[in-house]
């Protein structure tokens, strides 16, 4: 895919620059480039964001001067039109992360970030996240656009849970043994099997079956269901896009538990690297006092184990069963919106963050440029910027105003 625009470099001192280009959706670049990411990244492929982004979007890669790529930005808009508002998609929300080469210095993020045509192509206000927080990319970006004169506001959402498979004590013998019993129950009712399906094995009959057991749950009979992940027809299909790329079809994961012809747990899960992704799982109510769901989950985990998973995640909140499992409290998860206007982020500022500071705003050093490209960037940004404040401002009052956008 050929870019729609290709903004010089600007600054005299090309040796130290970068070039940026904008793509039109999310092109086959963004593959290239997530293979060179952290190990735990390397999902952040163009279906990942393509899957729950349908309207469209754009994607912003930032370039070395030899051509290799330092950064993808992936947006798609988000509420009205006239609020400028940009949005990071991903098929999954802790996972809404720009795609940054593992070796790019944070001083070439922040000359990207500072370019006049990052700043043009890029919404006046857009959103990172939920994201976790001291992953290394997240933690270079944002003190990268700090940099860049883009004022970056944070929300905390909490930490997530995580179980770490190498632990001597796990899973405890006892555990082990209840569950025994409880299939040992379920195989006097008729045929128990589980099934893995993973890679060419994704159908659409598989992803109906994951449905049919979240409308046997509780997700399916208590709620609207919009908590759900395969239980309505356009649920299914941003899974169903996603894993037309093979390689995230081999990434991803569902192990079913069957009870004859009928599903009646699942697990869904993402493997990057050593750490694997908890997405979804599921149960029908009827068969709750079976512990079914806890059946597929161990099953699950122990083969997660024996490919040589060494860290599940979670995600954040817990009713009682991650804690059950072994999982504890670990990585803090931050939502980011950064902002170009510094008066139109104290506007968002309490709306966003819920307080009027963020710990956050001032834990980047101040030093001098690590390359003097970066002022010169953000100099010129700031004056060819398309938007002045007045209209930066009025923006801001209507993004407080109409906040629920920026809410899932």
């Amino acid at each position: 895919m050929a870019a729609i625009d290709r903004i010089s470099t600007i600054g005299a001192r090309r040796t130290s620059a970068v070039d940026v280009d904008l793509y039109a959706g999310f092109p086959a670049a963004i593959d290239a480039l997530a293979g060179r990411a952290h190990p735990g990244h390397r999902f952040l492929r163009a279906n990942w964001f393509a899957a729950s982004a349908p309207e469209g979007g754009s994607t912003l890669i930032g370039r070395r001067l030899d051509g290799s790529p330092i950064a993808a930005i992936p947006v798609s808009p988000v509420g009205p039109m006239m609020i400028g508002l940009g949005n990071v998609p991903g098929a999954y929300w802790p996972f809404r992360y720009a795609v940054v080469d593992a070796g790019a210095s944070w001083s070439e993020l922040a000359a990207m970030l500072a370019h006049a045509g990052t700043r043009a192509a890029l919404s006046p206000m857009w959103r990172m996240g939920p994201v976790y927080a001291d992953e290394p990319a997240t933690v270079a970006l944002v003190r990268a656009a700090k940099r860049a004169r883009w004022t970056v506001l944070t929300r905390s959402l909490g930490r997530s849970f995580t179980l770490d498979l190498n632990a001597p004590d796990w899973p405890r013998r006892s555990t082990i043994k209840r569950l025994g019993g409880y299939r040992r129950r379920l195989e006097a009712m008729g045929d128990l099997r589980i099934e893995t399906v993973r890679g060419d094995g994704w159908t659409t009959s598989v992803f109906e079956s994951l449905g049919e057991v979240e409308a046997a749950s509780w997700v399916g009979t208590s709620t609207d269901g919009s908590g759900a992940k395969f239980l309505r027809p356009e649920q299914r299909a941003i899974w169903q896009r996603v894993v037309a790329d093979p390689v995230l079809a081999n990434a991803l994961s569902a192990t079913i538990l069957w009870l004859g012809d009928r599903p009646i747990a699942f697990s869904f899960d993402l493997t990057s690297g050593n750490r694997q992704y908890a997405i979804a799982s599921s149960f029908d109510a009827e068969f709750s006092e079976h512990r079914v769901g806890k059946i597929v989950t161990y099953h699950q985990l122990a083969e997660a184990r024996e490919a040589g998973v060494a860290q599940v995640d979670f995600g954040t909140g817990d009713s009682g069963y991650k804690r059950e499992i072994g999982a504890v409290p670990t990585f803090e998860i931050h939502d980011y919106l950064f902002v170009r206007n510094r008066s139109a982020a104290a506007l968002l500022r309490l709306k966003w963050e819920g307080r009027a500071r963020s710990d956050n705003d001032d834990d980047t050093p101040i030093e001098p440029w690590d390359d003097e490209l970066i002022a010169a960037a953000a100099l010129g940004a700031a004056k060819r910027d398309p938007i002045g404040n007045l209209e930066q401002i009025l923006l801001a009052g209507m993004l407080a105003a109409t906040s629920i956008a920026l809410v899932e």
